[in-house]
């Protein structure tokens, strides 16, 4: 692998991560979507968020994380590109890039199983530590 670009193996394994998301998210939705008597067919114009009332809690948390795999990690997405393009990927980048994805894995399991909130924030909390941080090296590297 070229030098500083080890921080893109924790990028693929997260955007990988996500699709794993989509699809529990709809292994889950669809038959329970069927079990509730919903029509996929007869929605027009109506948005996943209109299921929410008409659904367990227990599936729209998988959709609720989905949702979640697409708002903060684009951030990490673009920093770790951004340390990978000006060659500061590897080493303790690489690392704290395993650790943000390691961190929204575990908050993805919370969120998609059990949802409790306090376990959810701190280990949200803590990926946001790590983002901060690599925000900070990619910051440093750049404007030094």
């Amino acid at each position: 692998m070229t030098t500083g670009m080890g921080i893109l193996q924790p990028v693929v394994a997260l955007a990988a991560w996500t699709m794993l998301m989509w699809l529990w998210m709809y292994v889950t939705r669809i038959p329970a979507m069927s079990k509730a008597g919903i029509d996929g067919k007869k929605l027009v114009g109506s948005t996943g968020a209109s299921l929410r009332g008409q659904l367990p809690d227990s599936v729209n948390w998988k959709a609720d994380n989905y949702n979640h795999l697409h708002e903060q990690p684009t951030v990490f997405y673009a920093i770790a590109i951004t340390l990978a393009i000006i060659g500061q990927g590897d080493g303790l980048n690489a690392l704290l890039g395993w650790i943000y994805v390691g961190l929204r894995v575990a908050h993805s399991l919370v969120q998609a199983t059990s949802n409790v909130v306090l376990v959810r924030f701190v280990l949200f909390a803590l990926s946001s530590l790590v983002l901060m941080a690599l925000v900070l090296h990619a910051g440093i590297a750049l404007f030094h």
